[in-house]
């Protein structure tokens, strides 16, 4: 048997509680040990206290000094696009200049042209590229990534790209949760309707029987697809086993948020432009709000989601990268909590708590991760601070001492892997 001890953290921070998403003052309550201390045999936590505590039992264990420093679980990104070709260097520079995102991608520019070129890369190139950005991921102390299809926007592309996901499973320590994406926009060389028949009838039957994804989600939005068109597409693919999650409300408010209350997806993604019907919608039908402030941010946008209604109101809020070539090239969840706390509102116990042990139950694992707690597997990082507030609190620069994934050390300063 495999022992680790973790020993003197100045705050472990375990968000041991309910065995459900927290919602309201729940966020706020992250079971801080001071001095704390973790016993894991074979990749699994089987006790958690005081360091005078753990080190009785630590015979025969290898000990991991934390030297005083911050415990928390890895974070669970719960939104990202990490599988694509090339950059959007472009993009970026015309929207310093000014253009909105409506007018670069009218332009030629956005989603559309990261597809021409993630459509040109072959399998083997899409994956070196997205392995590079893994090990972005562990460098900012995530474990868990949800990964989105959809810059193929034909069967065998967003296959590819689904496929890559897979061996990315198979290959780095990160684990990817699949979502198929296919409906992310509408092929220069169809119809919108067109589209949607494509993906229901030949996307959705080759994803589900070639088990490729856990999810399906829709860019529900003007100029991409319409609330008919979204309800078609995630009502086919609830039919082929696949949950559901909803581009929603990023740009206008379409009423996105309301289709994913009446569709109970397991959550709406974005929510800028959400307004008090939605909120109350998806709370009547318990869907989390994925919030990314990333997006806005890179946007140029001062319209960030309305976290503290959603909060008040009783949604599991949770907080995610978007981490894409376009409206979101960061793979940082610190960065993220920092926006949340900034221009959210959301204190930092609260945005601790969306980006571990909320996001993890919206990916259906918060049985196994997002907080650090006797039977779950034991993915957690030490920071290089002594208060976790400091990691929202000093931006802009990596704070993170080391990664360990099911209790083995897969990154550190001195040691990345």
């Amino acid at each position: 048997m495999n022992s680790l001890a973790v020993l003197h953290a100045s705050q472990l921070v375990t968000l041991a509680g309910p065995k459900r998403p927290r919602v309201r003052s729940e966020m706020s309550e992250l079971a801080i040990v001071l001095d704390g201390g973790m016993l894991v045999h074979d990749g699994v936590i089987v006790a958690i206290g005081s360091s005078a505590e753990i080190e009785k039992s630590t015979r025969q264990s290898e000990i991991i000094d934390a030297g005083g420093r911050v415990v928390l679980p890895g974070f669970v990104d719960a939104h990202a696009h990490p599988v694509f070709a090339g950059n959007r260097l472009d993009d970026f520079e015309r929207r310093a200049r000014g253009e909105s995102y409506e007018q670069i991608a009218a332009a030629g520019g956005g989603i559309w042209s990261t597809v021409e070129k993630t459509r040109a890369a072959s399998e083997a190139e899409l994956f070196n590229q997205a392995k590079k950005h893994a090990n972005w991921f562990l460098k900012c102390g995530t474990t868990t990534v949800e990964a989105k299809s959809g810059y193929g926007l034909t069967l065998e592309d967003e296959l590819k790209m689904l496929r890559v996901i897979r061996r990315l499973n198979e290959e780095t320590q990160i684990e990817f949760v699949p979502t198929f994406l296919g409906a992310h926009a509408v092929p220069r060389e169809c119809r919108a309707d067109e589209y949607v028949e494509l993906v229901i009838h030949e996307m959705l039957p080759r994803v589900a029987s070639e088990k490729l994804a856990e999810f399906c989600d829709v860019f529900c939005e003007c100029g991409y697809f319409d609330i008919e068109q979204s309800r078609k597409i995630l009502v086919a693919a609830r039919k082929h086993g696949l949950k559901l999650r909803i581009h929603a409300d990023q740009l206008t408010n379409s009423g996105a948020a309301r289709l994913a209350a009446e569709l109970e997806a397991t959550t709406a993604d974005h929510l800028e432009k959400t307004d008090e019907k939605g909120i109350a919608a998806m709370k009547t039908s318990g869907v989390q709000a994925v919030l990314l402030p990333g997006s806005a941010y890179a946007l140029g946008s001062t319209c960030y989601p309305r976290a503290r209604e959603m909060i008040e109101a009783g949604l599991a809020v949770v907080i995610a990268t978007d981490f894409n070539p376009g409206s979101s090239p960061s793979p940082s969840m610190p960065m993220m909590l920092s926006l949340a706390c900034t221009q959210m509102k959301m204190p930092p116990v609260e945005a601790i708590t969306a980006s571990t042990i909320n996001a993890a139950y919206s990916l259906n694992r918060g049985d196994k991760i997002g907080s650090l707690e006797q039977g779950k597997l034991a993915n957690f990082l030490i920071f290089d601070c002594e208060d976790y507030r400091e990691i929202a609190y000093w931006f802009g620069f990596p704070q993170v001492h080391s990664v360990y994934v099911r209790g083995r050390p897969v990154l550190s300063r001195t040691n990345e892997t």
